[in-house]
């Protein structure tokens, strides 16, 4: 799953410097909003906006931001009950699987803004259910780790109970459970690793290789999805061969 991962990881780089970082708080808050909404305020006892928090602290979301939509959530007349989580599902050029997460006030307009991303790509939206049984939801945990530190690392998350990891370009990804997560993220805190991202995504049970061509159309598609400002996360199943991957990440 090298080549999927290695995606999550150029997508994470690129978002760091990504002009539309406004935009991204913007999802991060409505993240929050929801979280509050569905939860409450204490951060505490409601796991989704603990999470959601440190998302976007991850995402150097300033403080106050994150302070004004747990406020927005709790006050009266606040929209972060007019939204909906919907989650659509399609397939890339060459049959890959796509999961789209959004949170929408206005199904019919996320509805069509996603089938026409898909179109214009030569995807395709799919019914309900078409896809979604190709992923699983799992915690992961990103970690900048040098070689010489990443077993060692790697080693301590699987005592906290983290089930399985990758490691490539200095980069270690912690997989587990979504309930242990935040324990395998606290243990790797107390070593001094350098965390750079922490959620709980819907993960491909197995993934399909693609050619250099239509992994390109796939990598811009994928792109092209999480630029609408409903979509919150976008995951897929396509497993994207290195030479793809190269020209993506050096792509503007």
């Amino acid at each position: 799953m090298s080549g999927h991962s290695k995606w999550s990881t150029i997508k994470r780089a690129k978002g760091a410097t990504d002009a539309k970082r406004g935009q991204l708080f913007t999802k991060l808050a409505k993240e929050i909003v929801v979280a509050v909404r569905q939860g409450g305020a204490d951060r505490n006892g409601n796991i989704r906006l603990r999470l959601a928090i440190q998302k976007a602290r991850d995402n150097n979301m300033p403080a106050d931001n994150v302070d004004r939509a747990i406020k927005k959530a709790s006050g009266e007349g606040a929209d972060g009950d007019q939204m909906a989580e919907v989650i659509y599902e399609g397939y890339a050029p060459g049959g890959a699987a796509i999961l789209c997460e959004a949170l929408t006030d206005n199904r019919n307009r996320t509805a069509s803004d996603v089938r026409a991303t898909f179109s214009k790509a030569g995807g395709n939206l799919a019914e309900a259910g078409a896809v979604i049984w190709q992923f699983e939801s799992r915690g992961v945990v990103v970690v900048d780790a040098p070689p010489e530190t990443a077993e060692e690392l790697a080693m301590a998350a699987i005592d906290a109970g983290a089930e399985d990891f990758e490691t490539f370009d200095s980069v270690l990804q912690v997989y587990s459970a979504p309930g242990e997560m935040e324990e395998v993220r606290r243990t790797l805190s107390k070593r001094d690793a350098s965390i750079t991202s922490s959620e709980v995504a819907m993960m491909p049970k197995n993934t399909i290789e693609l050619d250099e061509s239509t992994a390109l159309r796939t990598l811009r598609l994928l792109d092209q999805l999480e630029e609408l400002d409903d979509v919150q996360r976008v995951f897929s199943n396509a497993d994207f061969p290195d030479s793809a991957l190269e020209r993506y990440g050096a792509e503007s």
